[in-house]
């Protein structure tokens, strides 16, 4: 064999084994119940804000534990317990995407990330306002 294919070959296995060590940082969205089937495991759970019950937050007595129950896509719900500041304009978010663990009956979120409200929606007014006027040809 030639020295250039024996280089070849070498850089085509370093490709293989780089492509294969990012295959394990691949993250998938859970549900809750599947992230309860999977308790002690660090998942990310997509959900909502649960607004009829109570969010317990005191920035005085400890600004670093917030509780709060999420619901998911399918319905069920589950108490979250995040041990950090509570993200600015939670209330507003549509979706929240909760990285932790299920602990027992609840959920110890790591991070949370917030999708962005409706404001990036796009305004029907701002539309009709910023259509191209079209150019009309005078008769003749």
């Amino acid at each position: 064999m030639k020295k250039t294919h024996i280089i070849i070959l070498v850089l085509i296995a370093a490709a293989i084994v780089v492509l294969i060590s990012y295959t394990g940082d691949l993250t998938t969205y859970e549900t809750i119940a599947s992230a309860r089937q999977k308790e002690g495991k660090f998942v990310n759970l997509i959900a909502k804000l649960d607004t009829t019950q109570p969010l317990e937050y005191d920035a005085v007595k400890n600004p670093n534990y917030l509780t709060f129950t999420a619901i998911d896509t399918l319905g069920n719900s589950v108490k979250v317990v995040y041990h950090n500041n509570k993200p600015t304009d939670m209330e507003k978010s549509e979706r929240l995407v909760l990285k932790g663990k299920m602990q027992g009956d609840h959920f110890e979120c790591k991070d949370i990330l917030l999708k962005c409200p409706s404001k990036y929606k796009d305004d029907p007014k701002a539309q009709q306002q910023n259509q191209p006027v079209a150019a009309t040809e005078p008769a003749n």
